[in-house]
């Protein structure tokens, strides 16, 4: 596989060896034989639907790690930076030259190979000493967070001061902190592994510093930052560094559930948009005949269509809306207006419908300033995702404490990514920023469940956070969570009464 990709672009070539092709080919056939344990692919390109949302949450700024963005002229600069660390690190290989730790990786190839989603378009050799150097570089930055863990480390060297600093105020500091958590940005964590174990000489001690590396850099990057009884992270078993966070913060569910994709397929999603935008077009149809009445009674149905109440009302989902006092008397009209010639076109295969996705306008939950009118309660809980719950005799909606700076956003997306592209399960981490992007709209909502002990705010304004939410509002696939969905149809069902006792 490894020596394969490496021949292959040659074959383009108009010189073409054919003996040398053969030798390749053999190599590559017996590397892969020589293959005890089958790796994964676990380094992806972010997904276009979300590229494009926001590029430079995912494209690194400052550094480059690994072979995606390694030609990028304006993170050159950094490689300097990237050779004196390596420098540095050959003084801790115990009288090995640092090519001896690159001749280990060069074993290595097919591995790291098989852990990128994407062609690399580099040899075997090229791969080893970039894999080495930046593995170099990035341990050098990690010590910084063992050091916060008590561990005893060389201090970081006079030519990096500038860069990182032990408080991490400096704005490059969290530059390499944003790009080192970017999905594309990602080295496999077997190479860091390796470079520890040849400079502590057993592999046990390299595992325990690692551990330890990673466990201080969660701590200062995980939005989490008051989960009690933190997992036990088996560091052979993750992949790369943005593995280990989202190891550490999003809960195991082992429920199955259905996935549909949505990018690329807009026709679909605007057929399947929920119901209740139907009831939308049918306000709007009043809404031309009534906007050039003034008087009477006409004139009061105006008033009423203009109110907060109407506006709040159509936020709610259709199943929600019919059963409301007074929309129920509309609901069979409505339905076999708008909705029977769209049944009779959908007509599935397999008309069940059970463990259906969820639609888009299903996810529909009221703000967090509408659900304190509605007497809903908030409390903070200091655990993760699994502690959100609704308890239903006390009208609380219990939330995870959430921590936000300037680096968060670029945390959250990058898990989201890496979330729709490898996880076979529910998206359970995607789900949670669904939920906080559907109750936070407005400054006035972060206020709320800032007060509450929530919401952290180390941003701004309440503006910024609120913007940061409301920005994570593209999705890869719609997904059903259980437990986080009963919540949402738990969360709407005392709204929806508060809404009828206002008629």
């Amino acid at each position: 596989m490894s020596t394969l990709q490496a021949s292959t672009s040659s074959t383009s070539n108009s010189n073409f060896d054919e003996l040398r092709w053969v030798i390749n080919i053999r190599r590559s056939l017996d590397e892969e034989l020589e293959e005890e344990i089958e790796v994964p692919v676990c380094i992806f390109n972010v997904p276009k639907t979300l590229l494009s949302t926001d590029p430079e949450s995912y494209i690194p700024q400052l550094v480059a790690l690994g072979p995606y963005h390694y030609r990028r002229p304006e993170l050159c600069e950094m490689e300097r930076y990237k050779l004196a660390a390596a420098k540095r690190s050959q003084k801790q290989l115990r009288c090995l030259k640092f090519h001896a730790l690159v001749d280990q990786l060069i074993k290595l190839e097919p591995r790291i190979r098989a852990c990128y989603h994407k062609y690399l378009d580099f040899n075997g050799e090229t791969l080893a000493w970039m894999m080495a150097i930046d593995a170099s570089f990035l341990l050098e930055f990690l010590q910084i967070y063992a050091l916060k863990e008590g561990k005893t480390l060389s201090r970081v060297s006079s030519r990096m001061l500038h860069l990182v600093d032990y408080a991490g105020r400096k704005s490059a500091h969290n530059s390499i902190l944003r790009d080192i958590v970017m999905l594309e940005n990602q080295i496999p964590l077997f190479i860091l592994r390796k470079v520890l174990e040849v400079q502590y000489l057993s592999l046990e001690s390299a595992d325990d510093m690692l551990l330890s590396m990673l466990r201080g850099l969660c701590q200062e990057l995980s939005p989490s930052k008051k989960i009690e009884n933190l997992p036990k992270i088996d560091i052979s078993k993750c992949a790369h560094v943005l593995d280990f966070i989202y190891d550490m913060i999003v809960p195991k569910v082992d429920e199955p559930s259905e996935t549909s994709e949505v990018e690329d397929h807009k026709e679909d999603n605007e057929s399947d948009s929920a119901e209740s935008s139907y009831v939308k077009q049918l306000l709007s149809k009043a809404w031309n005949l009534l906007s050039k009445i003034k008087r009477g009674p006409l004139g009061l149905i105006k008033a009423v269509l203009l109110s907060r109440s109407l506006r709040v009302i159509l936020k709610l989902p259709w199943k929600i809306l019919s059963n409301l006092p007074g929309f129920s008397i509309l609901r069979q009209p409505i339905e076999s207006l708008f909705f029977s010639q769209d049944k009779e076109e959908e007509k599935p295969e397999n008309s069940s419908g059970l463990n259906k996705p969820p639609l888009a306008e299903e996810i529909a939950i009221p703000s967090v300033a509408d659900l304190s009118k509605a007497g809903v309660r908030f409390l903070p809980t200091n655990g993760n995702i699994s502690t959100i719950t609704f308890d239903v005799k006390t009208v609380t909606l219990y939330l995870p404490t959430v921590s936000l700076d300037i680096n968060t956003e670029v945390v959250l997306r990058n898990l989201v990514a890496y979330e729709a592209s490898n996880a076979s399960g529910p998206l359970v981490f995607t789900r949670y920023t669904e939920l906080m992007n559907g109750i936070i709209d407005t400054e006035e909502d972060v206020k709320l469940l800032r007060e509450r002990g929530i919401i952290l705010n180390h941003l701004k304004s309440d503006e910024e956070a609120a913007d940061l939410w409301n920005g994570m509002s593209k999705s890869i696939r719609l997904t059903q969570v259980p437990f986080l969905d009963k919540v949402i149809e738990d969360v709407n069902r005392p709204f929806a009464q508060f809404i009828a006792a206002l008629e």
